[in-house]
């Protein structure tokens, strides 16, 4: 069975370890370390996690990019993150780019983020998009 609450901190670690690598630079004394504590964390969530995204990946992929290859889901997770006003987490570097053929632009990326656990389609850096949402 599921539980969103062990999903939602699984990727919430995630996120929060990618932003404080992004937070140092490569000659950081700590980068090596934080980098590997990160690997371990990726392995860890695309074991317990994997199939469970990989499967809500494929449906937003054939819904929206049909043409693009779905990746692991650690590939979705994004670089950095910001929080907003109500607590929730948006990716604000990284992601995966993707062709919407619905959309005009190019440029769109897909990436996972916490609170709650959803894939978000970001069209540009001022719109993204929910287009799935973690449900038990």
């Amino acid at each position: 069975m599921l539980n969103l609450q062990e999903l939602e901190s699984g990727l919430l670690a995630l996120a929060t370890k990618k932003n404080e690598l992004a937070a140092l630079s490569y000659d950081d004394t700590r980068y090596d370390e934080v980098e590997e504590e990160l690997h371990d964390l990726e392995d860890d969530f695309q074991e317990q996690w994997g199939d469970y995204l990989e499967d809500a990946l494929h449906r937003v992929h054939d819904d929206l990019c049909p043409d693009n290859d779905v990746l692991l889901p650690i590939a979705y997770v994004a670089n950095r993150y910001a929080t907003t006003e109500d607590g929730r987490w948006v990716p604000v570097e990284g992601g995966v780019p993707v062709e919407v053929d619905e959309l005009p632009t190019k440029g769109a990326k897909l990436a996972l983020a916490p609170k709650p656990t959803r894939i978000v389609l970001i069209i540009s850096p001022k719109k993204q998009e929910d287009v799935w949402v973690a449900k038990a």
